[in-house]
């Protein structure tokens, strides 16, 4: 729950930022002297919805780097940092993508796939990882983390989250206005908006933005469906992932950073917050696939 949290913190930081650079430069001006422009509003509302979420998407290699302490392996200095580059890089090519970035972090079992390109992304796997699983398994969870690469996972999230975004700049200013409108009934003399809108439209882009989290979380819950099929097939059969989702299921999981929780491999409790479904929903959908 908490990388949730953060997660959906950060996109409102970010629109929030957006939205008072936006003020700052002029550029919001849809309450007008003769009301609420909609058209306007809702190219605001684009603008910062889809912005948000696109510099996310940009700045998520390097953040996962820095907020996760990924050492990527440029050179492998020993047998095993070998075995992972050549183990993404045979997966990869099966997968039709251009070769990850490939990193190690420290910490519990884990790992993450992220990056705005299909050509130029990262697949970082945890020293618990390494440590707690088989070969097979390690290459399983690899698979996994290619496939959503392969798939296009981070920027279908993308779109997602700037459609929900959007949705919740257009609402809450357009709610924040007509509450200002009524609190204000009779008064001639200002015609700028009020302090009822102003707290409005920031408890509303709180308040929306976790029922919009939790859009993005049931989007994410399927998706994870698809990456675990996707290892299957490139992995050639399904068992390795399945015993990888077991092997998880008897380890500790680590968390991961707020901007790459969405794409690791961890299990999740099947909450509306949650971006991944439980371990043994995702064990039953691979014995029950065709691959």
């Amino acid at each position: 729950m908490k990388r949730i949290v953060l997660f959906v913190l950060t996109n409102v930081l970010v629109v929030a930022v957006l939205g008072i650079v936006a003020s700052l430069l002029g550029v919001n001006r849809y309450l007008t002297a003769n009301g609420l422009d909609l058209g306007a509003l809702l190219g605001f509302a684009l603008v910062m919805g889809f912005g948000g979420a696109i510099i996310s998407l940009l700045i998520s290699k390097p953040m996962a780097k820095w907020s996760s302490g990924v050492r990527v392996i440029n050179q492998p200095s020993n047998a095993d940092e070998a075995w992972i580059v050549e183990t993404v890089r045979k997966i990869s090519d099966r997968a039709g993508i251009g070769m990850p970035e490939v990193g190690i972090f420290e910490g519990a079992p884990n790992a993450f796939a992220t990056g705005a390109f299909k050509n130029s992304s990262l697949v970082a796997v945890s020293t618990g990882l390494l440590q707690g699983m088989t070969h097979e398994e390690i290459e399983a969870v690899i698979a996994h983390e290619v496939a959503h690469v392969a798939n296009g996972d981070m920027v279908t999230m993308t779109l997602i989250q700037g459609v929900m975004n959007t949705f919740v700049v257009f609402l809450s200013r357009v709610i924040g206005y007509a509450v200002d409108s009524f609190l204000r009934k009779g008064d001639q003399e200002n015609t700028g908006p009020g302090i009822g809108y102003m707290i409005t439209t920031i408890v509303l882009d709180i308040v929306l933005g976790f029922a919009a989290a939790i859009v993005v979380a049931w989007f994410s819950r399927h998706r994870e469906f698809r990456a675990d099929a996707g290892a299957a097939q490139l992995m050639g059969r399904k068992q390795p992932m399945i015993n990888a989702l077991a092997r998880l299921g008897g380890l500790a999981q680590g968390e991961l950073p707020k901007s790459v929780a969405a794409f690791g491999i961890t299990g999740g409790i099947g909450k509306l917050f949650s971006t991944h479904p439980p371990l043994e929903d995702r064990i039953s959908a691979l014995q029950n696939a065709q691959v």
